[in-house]
């Protein structure tokens, strides 16, 4: 099992809502390139905010920064790290290897349930992976609007307009 089915088993087997976005999702839906992370959008209530940073630290995870991962579940703390530190996104790494890391988004950055509801569950050798679907990622990635994001909705638009005409793609 590749660390990646590895860890979307393991997220799965928490019974938390998440959705991956980010470049995984693009490359999920049929872009190959070059990303060097996990981008998922988590339910942040306390209980599944905790279970998903304990999943990732029984993967050999830790946070990038000097602090607690379970802290990441408390709002109030998330809250802080966000407005006193700017904190888009909660890194965390595996030291032992530097392809491991998963970036959980500190705050929703859409409706969480509306992204849920409109997520393809994608087949990765087994494992059901939910990803943000392609509109909702075009919609992302322009809000980005990184020139790599740009380029990720050039060629989303593109997959987006050959599954139009040929829906078994």
């Amino acid at each position: 099992m590749s660390m990646f089915e590895r860890l979307f088993a393991t997220l799965n087997e928490t019974g938390v809502r998440y959705v991956v976005v980010g470049g995984m999702a693009v490359v999920m839906h049929g872009h190959a390139r070059l990303t060097a992370d996990v981008d998922p959008v988590v339910d942040l209530a306390p209980g599944p905010a905790r279970r998903i940073v304990d999943a990732l630290t029984e993967l050999g995870l830790s946070p990038s920064a000097p602090v607690k991962a379970t802290d990441f579940a408390d709002p109030s703390i998330r809250e802080s790290w966000i407005t006193e530190k700017g904190m888009v996104v909660f890194p965390m790494i595996d030291p032992s290897n530097p392809m491991r890391a998963v970036d959980l988004f500190a705050r929703h950055p859409v409706d969480f349930d509306a992204l849920w509801c409109r997520a393809d569950v994608i087949d990765l050798n087994g494992v059901g992976v939910r990803v943000a679907s392609i509109d909702d990622l075009i919609a992302m990635k322009r809000d980005a609007g990184r020139p790599l994001d740009l380029d990720d909705v050039d060629h989303l638009e593109r997959i987006r307009a050959r599954r139009s005409k040929d829906p078994s793609q």
